[in-house]
């Protein structure tokens, strides 16, 4: 293979595993039953006239599978991140103490558990979509570097293996998803 056909798989390759990265990431703010401290990554509270993800300003622990605890760094901005939270609409009413605001997670109910994996195969169908324009845009250079003097038969062999790694990322988007869907879907 010939160093530009191999620039052009390296690049396809690097573009599709930060797909999967993405959708991993995805994932991981689908709550399943379990408390998590990704849960809350995307509250964001004003500390002090900034907007400022709440894990930047507080501890953010589990000590269980039912309870997320929030460990301010300022004290005075428990109450900020108390409405913040609630704001989020996460479905969470966090209790503060005065020193922490500890989250009780609800069990999740039949209902709620199918639109959180139909909310999950979107984001892995979503992430198909992406693999498979790497995988056009790949084959457009592939074209290119035949107009560019590059012979057919090493085009042909470079679409074959862009080809072949772009079924292996779908079947690890499909791995995933389905891992996700047991998760979501364990009592």
């Amino acid at each position: 293979m010939t160093e530009e056909s191999q620039f052009v798989l390296d690049e396809a390759k690097e573009g599709m595993e930060n797909a999967i990265v993405h959708l991993e990431h995805g994932f991981q703010k689908i709550r399943t039953g379990k408390a998590s401290p990704a849960m809350l990554e995307d509250v964001r509270i004003d500390y002090y006239g900034v907007m400022t993800p709440i894990n930047q300003a507080a501890n953010i622990n589990t000590p269980d599978a039912r309870q997320i605890v929030v460990q301010a760094f300022d004290k005075n901005m428990l109450p900020v991140m108390e409405k913040a939270i609630q704001a989020a609409n996460l479905g969470f009413n966090p209790r503060n103490d005065g020193e922490v605001l500890r989250i009780q997670v609800p069990p999740l109910t039949e209902e709620r558990r199918r639109n959180l994996v139909k909310q999950a195969k979107a984001e892995a169908e979503n992430t198909k979509v992406a693999i498979r324009n790497i995988r056009r845009n790949a084959n457009d250079e592939a074209k290119t570097l035949k107009k560019d003097g590059i012979p057919e038969d090493e085009v042909k062999r470079l679409e074959d293996e862009i080809q072949k790694l772009t079924d292996n990322f779908i079947k690890k988007v499909d791995e995933l998803s389905d891992a996700k869907e047991k998760d979501m879907m364990a009592v």
